[in-house]
């Protein structure tokens, strides 16, 4: 097994962190669980829920910040779009 799960004795990779935050806070907004101007985790609370550095979590905010899912507010932290997405 290298770096993820193995489906019938073929190894799967592991899906980056980056793309797990980003696939988990679009779930959570669909989802209504993250409402329009909700304040996200902060990247240190991020890191530690993900065992990752701050690299690929900053990484996946600013994806979400580019797609539109949410804003990223120097000194402030991040919070879900007013008009996310459909």
């Amino acid at each position: 097994m290298l770096n993820g799960l193995t489906r019938g004795g073929l190894a799967m990779p592991r899906q980056p962190v980056y793309d797990q935050v980003i696939t988990d806070v679009i779930a959570s907004i669909q989802s209504g669980a993250l409402q329009p101007g909700a304040k996200l985790p902060s990247i240190a609370e991020l890191c530690e829920q993900y065992s990752a550095s701050a690299t690929p979590i900053r990484l996946a905010l600013r994806i979400l910040d580019e797609r539109g899912w949410i804003e990223v507010h120097q000194g402030k932290g991040s919070f879900v779009a007013p008009e996310p997405p459909a």
